[in-house]
């Protein structure tokens, strides 16, 4: 089994956890599970973030407004969101960024809520984690602008574009979808990510691994990610896990 593992992107608030929540928390510190970022996507689901973290010793929380929930969020998110930011275990600015894949929400409104809370995460030192789908161009643009110290999670850009990211100061995330069939570029990117700027994540309930995809992800699944991650790099995955586990610790501030 496993040790070490650091899941720097998980959403345990999301309904398909709601039979068996609890049962499942309690157990992931035995399967090896040292630490998880809970990310919100809203200012609701980022205080349900801060109680967990308050509930789990080893669970702590990211808060953001995510760019599908953007276009229906409360006039005072912004006080709200602050607010959350300033408990003891939220150690980021997440989840936020831009997807235009979806445009759930107006893109004009993504990327006025994105550079707000860039502009917050400067404001309060805090790290940021970079949603990032069909938007690499107005992405990269406002990380240009604010260069945040941070992650782009799940990310699903080129090789040269990881390299701007790492260039930037910012780390990678990568999980289940290196897993997938035909999946060209998240492999070359973990090949190529240096390893003081990799990061392991689920992304759960989403995003689960081959041979699980389709079913629900939690936080044990990230070996399956992070074997193939080692025998593309030519490591062993406990070591890619500890390496990964640091950088982690490193960015969040969580020892």
């Amino acid at each position: 089994m496993f040790t070490n593992i650091f899941d720097t992107h998980a959403h345990y608030h999301d309904r398909q956890f709601d039979g068996d929540r609890d049962t499942l928390l309690a157990e992931l510190p035995s399967a090896g599970i040292f630490r998880v970022v809970n990310c919100g996507t809203d200012t609701s689901t980022s205080r349900t973030c801060c109680e967990y973290a308050d509930q789990y010793d080893y669970i702590y929380a990211a808060c953001g407004v995510h760019p599908h929930d953007c276009g229906a969020a409360e006039e005072d998110w912004e006080e709200t969101l602050r607010e959350l930011l300033s408990h003891k275990k939220s150690v980021a600015v997440g989840e936020i960024g831009l997807d235009y894949q979806y445009d759930f929400s107006p893109r004009e409104t993504q990327k006025r809520f994105f550079e707000r809370q860039l502009q917050l995460a400067k404001e309060l030192d805090l790290p940021v984690i970079i949603h990032d789908r069909e938007a690499h161009a107005d992405t990269w643009e406002l990380l240009q602008k604010y260069a945040p110290k941070g992650v782009v999670h799940c990310f699903s850009g080129s090789v040269e574009m990881a390299r701007d990211v790492v260039d930037l100061g910012m780390y990678i995330g990568l999980g289940g979808a290196v897993t997938f069939k035909n999946a060209r570029k998240p492999v070359e990117v973990a090949k190529f990510v240096p390893e003081d700027r990799l990061l392991l994540e689920t992304d759960c309930p989403y995003m689960a691994p081959v041979p699980y995809r389709g079913k629900r992800c939690d936080s044990r699944l990230i070996p399956c990610a992070a074997e193939l991650i080692a025998q593309v790099r030519g490591t062993d995955p406990q070591t890619l896990i500890d390496r990964t586990t640091e950088n982690a610790k490193t960015l969040f501030q969580i020892h």
